[in-house]
């Protein structure tokens, strides 16, 4: 087969004109061509509004010997080589007891994926609902603003990311392939096929609890066990070796589980769990994150500037955007950007607020939102205890969850920046903005933001904001809608593990975003299926 990159066409639906531009590119006629598939699509808008969509392909024709010796001077045409995502064999060691995994998170999802179809039966702990009951109860908390600690947009089947636009771009390199076998397994499981090549694919809210459960019941189907609303609540740990975990269940009855295997998928968010198992005697240390607020602009203003013109995003779709920038040595940049979404309340704690950011799958609210966070080192945390940043996450929502009353805080960024620095936001059309109504779910407020992060985080959110009003026209406009606090970017704690995988205590195994070595869906559910991998080469299936 031969791959060929950079074919160059303007944006359309119709796929004839993509085999007719390979076809042109090798000089033969469509009808050579027996098999064509798309390796990566993305977008050159470099000429805007003049577009061109940008594909790398794989063909096979009748004549691929004679086209590669005419094309071998082309370094845009060459062998086919895909890379072939493939379990180790079976190890030889014996498991005496079914693998746990704790958290079903992308990490532990996948993970336990892997290991129910490969015959390892495990049991996953999950201290969340299932995720069918999870959309009411956040729905219910968005609607009334009384929150359930259980299940809520961090905790519950499916992960913090199930509440969000279901973004599965990642800047991971994927030379084992394990990137792809988690689009492969998306798309076995529901999600549409164009994620497996577009350059920046999303599933969107409305369609990752269908995915989800689908997983599920695969890993049902294949022997395993899930146990929803099943806390980790403590470890046993003898000479060094884990031997059983405790978890609690909703009724508050205790079920004692005799583990010589752990998968710690927890999530950033399981702060009690993080405690717990720091005070049984599991190295961790610190990590810096990110943190700063959600801005929206209308969505109609970043397609005609991403673009050059508002009716590009009717085919090609809302228009998102990645920003960054380097203030002596501190970076800020936007994070999780959700085209035509919505900025939601994401608490999982009372008396604390949190927000993130959400789109559906068709991403057709009038809003773009996305997190422009500033980078947050250790030495800003005041402590070097291992949980310090958890304490430094949790002062920020509890002063956002004070400045809301109990609603998502809000403020327009020209208030905001008058406040930091006594001057307003940026000059800008104003028509832009016109009739542009916020799009949150869950209650807002407005009121100061100005006392939520320290002066010196301010100032350099300022800084950003107005670097990227000169990337992007009215970026940082005055109307510009602020909400806080973007805390959870990602875990303030890292808990070291072995080549292996394993951590500090011999059959703990760290994945995933809560341990520190995953930064979204696609990362961490690939950190899960290297977690199945670790297994599977020592272990021999359970019996």
């Amino acid at each position: 087969m031969i791959r060929i990159d950079q074919i160059k066409i303007k944006p359309s639906k119709d796929d004839r004109l993509l085999a007719g531009a390979v076809a042109g590119k090798l000089g033969i006629k469509t009808e050579d061509i027996l098999d064509l598939g798309i390796i990566r699509k993305s977008l050159d808008a470099r000429k805007k509004p003049e577009l061109y969509s940008v594909y790398s392909v794989w063909v096979r024709t009748s004549k691929d010997e004679k086209l590669l010796k005419r094309f071998r001077k082309d370094d845009k045409v060459s062998v086919f080589e895909p890379v072939k995502y493939r379990l180790p064999e079976p190890g030889t060691e014996i498991l005496k007891n079914r693998p746990v995994i704790v958290g079903m998170g992308p990490a532990g999802l996948f993970c336990a994926y892997e290991l129910a179809i490969s015959g390892y039966r495990p049991v996953v702990l999950e201290r969340g609902r299932a995720v069918e009951k999870r959309k009411e109860d956040v729905k219910r908390f968005w609607e009334t603003g009384i929150l359930d600690t259980v299940s809520n947009v961090q905790f519950g089947e499916g992960g913090a990311g199930t509440f969000s636009d279901g973004k599965l771009a990642t800047s991971v390199k994927d030379k084992e392939g394990r990137i792809h076998e988690v689009l492969r397994i998306f798309t076995d499981n529901g999600a549409p096929y164009d994620i497996l090549y577009d350059q920046m694919p999303h599933l969107g809210t409305d369609i990752l609890p269908v995915i989800v459960k689908s997983m599920r019941e695969k890993i049902i189907s294949c022997g395993g066990e899930i146990l929803f609303e099943t806390k980790l609540s403590a470890v046993s740990v003898k000479e060094n070796c884990i031997t059983s975990v405790t978890a609690e269940c909703e009724d508050g009855s205790i079920k004692e589980i005799p583990c010589d295997v752990l998968m710690l998928a927890t999530g950033h968010s399981a702060r009690d769990t993080y405690k717990m198992l720091y005070e049984s005697g599991l190295k961790m240390e610190q990590k810096p994150f990110a943190a700063g607020f959600r801005v929206q602009h209308p969505q109609k203003m970043i397609d005609i500037d991403r673009y050059g013109s508002y009716d590009a995003a009717e085919l090609l779709g809302a228009s998102p955007y990645k920003l960054t920038s380097n203030f002596e040595g501190r970076g800020v940049f936007s994070f999780c950007m959700c085209p035509g979404g919505y900025v939601v309340n994401a608490s999982s704690e009372e008396g604390e607020t949190c927000v993130n950011g959400m789109s559906y799958s068709g991403r057709n609210s009038v809003s773009a939102n996305s997190a422009i966070v500033v980078s947050i080192p250790v030495s800003e945390y005041g402590s070097d205890h291992p949980l310090a940043g958890i304490d430094f996450q949790r002062k920020l929502e509890r002063k956002a969850y004070e400045a809301g009353g109990g609603r998502i805080p809000a403020e327009r960024y020209g208030d905001f920046k008058k406040s930091v620095s006594g001057e307003a936001g940026g000059d800008h059309d104003s028509k832009v903005f016109e009739d542009f109504e916020p799009q949150f779910k869950g209650e807002y407020a407005w009121c100061d933001l100005s006392g939520i992060f320290d002066e010196g985080i301010n100032e350099l959110f300022v800084k950003g904001m107005t670097s990227f009003g000169h990337i992007i026209k009215d970026f940082d406009a005055s109307e510009v809608i602020m909400a806080g606090v973007e805390s959870r970017t990602s875990s303030p704690v890292r808990i070291p593990r072995n080549d292996d995988m394993e951590s500090s205590v011999k059959g703990i195994y760290p994945l995933g975003e809560g341990a520190g070595y995953a930064g979204g869906i696609t990362s961490a559910a690939a950190d899960g299926l290297r977690g199945a991998e670790a297994i599977i080469s020592k272990y021999s299936a359970f019996q």
